[in-house]
């Protein structure tokens, strides 16, 4: 716990995760405020548009969060107590489930999108996009009851030198569990893990054999009429894809630091873990804004508006 407790003193760990934090923030941000004034200008929604506002949405939150976590860590001004712990830390794991579930269902909606009409999917085109946010309040309600046990073992200690509690911030630890307590918990999490990255490889790879195919058919089309709408198909698809490899990716960076730190407490490996957990939720909505070609007009648009308002109330 020595080892870790330096954290605190070491600026260029907290320079780090601070500012993968703001950049994180920033970009997430500038993803929502983007969608909002889609909504604003009246523009046609497309089937993404909602699942994607909604995790830069969650993104936001679970970044936000860690902030308040790290600052625990790196600039502890006074110890939280036992409701403090138990509030933050479930806030915080409570954001990374609706991350992994919001990711899936994007990567399911999209596959749908693209099913043919006489797929059996095909039935779901129109509902699945307005129903995404009562899929998401169900997963949370679920996961949130499958977790809410592991809540009694976040607990704030004024001696965080004891071998049996598991570090978490400078105050809270996570106290010792039975091994039946600990692999049932094991299980659970891992199962919903496994759920929702197979359906996201499923869905993905529907959607590659889908841009196969379409690469394919396209050499036999010359009209543009024909092509213009399997080329926004392709450009969503595209997104999407790179959304899900980059997803895939740091969770098995995630999950390889996690198993290394089980053996190895460093301060280094825990700095790593930290980064590591978020890298998704911070580089995310730059991969995002980077394919949206109409991102400059809306902004510079939003921004004349703005200009003509405030020249007319001057005026």
């Amino acid at each position: 716990m020595n080892k870790i407790n330096k954290l605190s003193h070491n600026t260029k760990i907290r320079n780090a995760i601070y500012s993968g934090a703001g950049i994180g923030i920033s970009g997430n941000s500038f993803l929502l405020l983007f969608h909002i004034l889609r909504f604003i200008h009246g523009q046609k929604s497309r089937p993404i548009d909602l699942p994607i506002g909604l995790l830069s949405l969650i993104h936001l939150l679970m970044l936000i969060v860690m902030s308040v976590v790290a600052a625990d860590i790196f600039m502890p001004q006074r110890r939280w107590g036992d409701t403090t712990c138990k509030c933050v830390i479930s806030l915080y794991r409570f954001f990374r489930s609706l991350s992994l579930c919001a990711t899936s269902l994007l990567s399911i909606l999209q596959a749908v999108t693209l099913s043919p009409r006489s797929s059996c999917l095909a039935k779901f085109k129109c509902k699945s996009p307005h129903h995404m946010l009562g899929f998401l309040l169900f997963l949370s309600v679920f996961y949130t009851f499958i977790s809410s046990p592991l809540v009694t073992y976040i607990t704030a200690k004024p001696n965080l030198t004891s071998p049996s509690f598991i570090y978490i911030t400078t105050s809270c630890s996570l106290a010792p569990m039975s091994y039946s307590v600990h692999h049932t918990f094991f299980i659970l999490l891992t199962s919903r893990d496994v759920i929702f990255v197979g359906l996201m490889l499923l869905s993905s790879g529907y959607m590659v054999t889908f841009l196969g195919s379409h690469k394919k058919q396209s050499q036999f089309l010359h009209s543009t009429s024909l092509s213009l709408k399997p080329c926004a198909e392709e450009r969503a698809m595209r997104t999407i894809l790179c959304l899900m490899s980059f997803f895939v990716l740091m969770y098995i960076l995630d999950s390889i630091v996690s198993y290394i730190r089980s053996t190895n407490d460093s301060q280094i490996l825990y700095c790593v873990h930290i980064l590591t957990a978020h890298g998704y939720a911070t580089a995310s909505p730059f991969l995002i804004l980077s394919t949206e070609k109409h991102i400059i007009s809306i902004f510079r648009s939003t921004f004349g508006r703005m200009v003509s308002i405030i020249l007319l109330r001057d005026g």
